[in-house]
């Protein structure tokens, strides 16, 4: 088992087989890329070198419950990393796309969306109309910049025209709150998009919060997303108890991998919930999403990170960077064909994987943005 770790932020993780076998995972988790090397590197090295690969359920289990320590962000990481290796490797043994040993798919194509705009949105509208170029019907924007707890509601004016430019361009537009606003703005900001239909608003608060979001969902007609920032099917339990969401947005690279997205899709599935998997990382994670989403009766759209128009902070590489076979993703009427290759469907181009992470090494990690406000004090990002 490998680990490398290339631009613009990801973590790629490799898993060989005595038989010759391959496998390619991701563990991205922006900006705490050492401590998710540490336990790939050490404490999984440790546990499952030797290990059978065809027990993937059984390393699942092992890796969660005996370390006594469970769940969290980077425990979930790394086990995301090596579960979709394990499913990439036993689609190559097997001869078939990973899809295929979750039941068969039950749609085709899938629906992607594309991101818009950075942490400080301003003109989104060109960069909507290139979205569409590409091919893409939905995009998703960031709603405000930083925000006070309790701001002048002015502030909020320019988030319901953005919405308002890029809807009038027949495009569908999810709303990300990225949980920058506190309830005082939030409650306000869902009631002023209501009129103009977005497709969802994304992590209206903080996701430490069920109660106060099952409180602002029974407020507002606008669709309740969110779901990045938990880890498994047992953090999503409190929101689908108390009907706070209507969407629900696992990170394949942070929840768990494959083996725990598709038990969340079939969680929420039970509650009427969506599945629209978070994924502003690598092609590793978006091929993994897609698998499962072929797979998953209640999968509805997926983010893609097409760097061009799109994620300010991928520099330096694009989704399209590490492969081989960038056809694969190509986009047509909002959508994208399903994967047909065995395994995750795509092939990595190892050779530049490992130039790249050479190439970049000892360089510092990519860190998450310190926001204050004008008195200091500090601010959401």
């Amino acid at each position: 088992m490998s680990t490398f770790r290339v631009p613009p932020r990801w973590l790629f993780v490799r898993v060989s087989t005595s038989d010759g076998l391959v496998g390619w995972g991701e563990s991205t988790l922006e900006g705490h890329t050492e401590a998710v090397e540490g336990v790939l590197n050490h404490e999984f090295k440790d546990r499952f070198v030797g290990c059978d690969a065809d027990n993937i359920e059984d390393v699942w289990q092992t890796a969660y419950w005996a370390g006594f320590y469970r769940g969290g962000p980077v425990l979930m990481s790394a086990l995301s990393g090596l579960d979709i290796a394990l499913w990439d490797i036993k689609g190559k043994k097997l001869r078939v796309p990973i899809y295929q040993l979750l039941g068969g798919k039950v749609r085709e194509p899938v629906k992607v969306y594309g991101w818009i705009g950075g942490d400080k949105p301003a003109d989104v509208v060109d960069a909507a109309k290139r979205r569409k170029e590409q091919g893409f019907m939905a995009v998703k924007m960031n709603a405000t910049e930083s925000i006070g707890w309790l701001d002048s509601p002015t502030q909020l004016a320019a988030t319901v025209d953005r919405v308002k430019q890029v809807r009038e361009l027949g495009l569908d537009v999810g709303v990300d709150f990225h949980g920058r606003l506190h309830k005082p703005m939030a409650k306000q900001l869902a009631k002023l998009l209501e009129p103009h239909q977005p497709l969802f608003i994304e992590e209206l608060l903080l996701p430490t919060q069920p109660e106060e979001i099952a409180d602002l969902a029974k407020m507002t007609s606008c669709p309740i997303a969110l779901g990045e920032r938990l880890y498994t099917r047992h953090d999503f339990r409190p929101y689908l108890e108390k009907r706070a969401i209507d969407i629900a947005q696992p990170d394949v690279a942070h929840c768990g991998g494959i083996s725990e997205l598709r038990r969340i899709a079939s969680l929420t599935e039970i509650y009427d919930v969506a599945l629209a998997p978070h994924s502003p990382l690598g092609p590793i994670a978006l091929a993994a999403c897609i698998q499962v989403g072929l797979a998953s009766p209640n999968y509805v759209i997926q983010e893609m990170s097409w760097q061009a128009y799109s994620i300010h902070y991928n520099e330096g590489a694009d989704l399209f960077t590490y492969l081989a076979d960038p056809p694969v993703f190509a986009i047509k009427d909002g959508h994208i064909e399903a994967l047909q290759a065995p395994g995750l469907g795509i092939t990595i181009n190892e050779q530049l994987v490992r130039e790249a992470a050479e190439r970049h090494r000892g360089e510092k990690a990519w860190r998450t943005p310190t926001w204050r406000g004008d008195d200091g004090c500090l601010r959401e990002w």
